[in-house]
């Protein structure tokens, strides 16, 4: 399977650097991020509104394909700015990464982005939303650039990884304590994670218990481990972060959102964290009806809960 084919499967022609590609209000920019051409969308009627920039999911997925449907009302306040990642979406297409991605080259690139962005749109501060994944990119900047930011949006985030993932193992054995091939699957799992098969075993069982019935199939199967090709040394270098440790304090505001029957990433320790993390200001926005993917569970409430810190920024 082609990786572009493993991304759309697990989670365009394109113009030169500062050339673009009208789609409406959306513009298409191809600027050099860590020595490789980068897609990144910008979607405005009008460069002064503030500036808001996603952080995919995954790694290795895209969200620009599918963020009309959770950005129905953000566009009347906002800049709307996608990226795909390295490796992933409309950058892969265009160049394969030429080297092995890392943990810090992604961390190098998202900083990258975010510079090119506020020069772009001439603006000086940003606001920033990671999904899932995109909050290790997200809270490395929150971290080492908090004056970049108006305000960061933590969306069922990793936080302390290794602790979710002996979380999830523990629920879903309960789950499926019924199901012989099920619990043989999940007895074999070892976390920290000692091969590939580690995390697809986890990931399949979640996927399934969430209705998704098709990751029994050996295309799953072989989809996941080639995309683990790419990014478990990526996802290995993830299970160390444990931001209760490192991180317990920011120097701007933060709030987060959490999928009241998300288990991929803990909404436990994503509340706990919540309570310790010190910053200038902090909100916490619960889902009652979603699960790891609040922007397409509730997408109303999703765009909502943001629109609402802006006007009370703005106050």
């Amino acid at each position: 399977m082609k990786k572009s084919s493993v991304a759309v499967f697990l989670f365009a022609v394109l113009l030169p650097f500062h050339a673009c590609q009208a789609q409406g209000a959306a513009t298409l920019l191809t600027p050099e991020i860590g020595g490789i051409k980068q897609v990144v969308e910008i979607k405005t009627d009008d460069t002064s509104k503030p500036v808001l920039l996603f952080l995919s999911g995954g790694p290795g997925s895209s969200m620009m394909n599918t963020s009309s449907a959770f950005t129905n009302i953000l566009k009347d306040r906002f800049t709307l700015v996608q990226w795909d990642q390295r490796d992933a979406g409309k950058t892969l297409k265009l160049n394969p990464s030429p080297t092995q991605p890392t943990l810090a080259q992604m961390e190098s690139d998202t900083y990258e982005v975010i510079e090119f962005v506020r020069k772009e749109l001439k603006q000086e501060k940003i606001y920033l939303l990671g999904s899932s994944w995109g909050n290790v990119l997200g809270f490395d900047i929150v971290r080492k650039h908090p004056g970049l930011l108006h305000a960061y949006f933590a969306v069922n985030p990793v936080v302390s990884q290794l602790a979710s993932e002996q979380e999830l193992l523990q629920v879903l054995k309960v789950t499926f304590a019924d199901n012989a091939d099920a619990s043989k699957e999940l007895a074999s799992v070892n976390i920290p994670f000692k091969a590939d098969e580690d995390l697809f075993y986890l990931r399949k069982w979640l996927f399934y218990k969430e209705g998704k019935k098709y990751v029994t199939s050996n295309e799953f199967r072989n989809g996941f481990l080639q995309w683990s090709k790419v990014w478990s040394p990526v996802w290995n270098q993830v299970m160390a972060v444990d931001l209760p440790r490192t991180l317990k304090q920011v120097d701007c505001p933060v709030y987060f959102f959490v999928g009241k029957n998300d288990i991929q990433t803990s909404t436990r320790i994503t509340k706990e964290y919540f309570e310790i993390l010190q910053a200038p200001k902090k909100g916490l926005f619960a889902f009652e009806n979603s699960g790891h993917q609040i922007h397409h569970d509730e997408p109303e409430k999703f765009q909502q809960a943001i629109v609402q810190t802006l006007d009370k920024a703005v106050r």
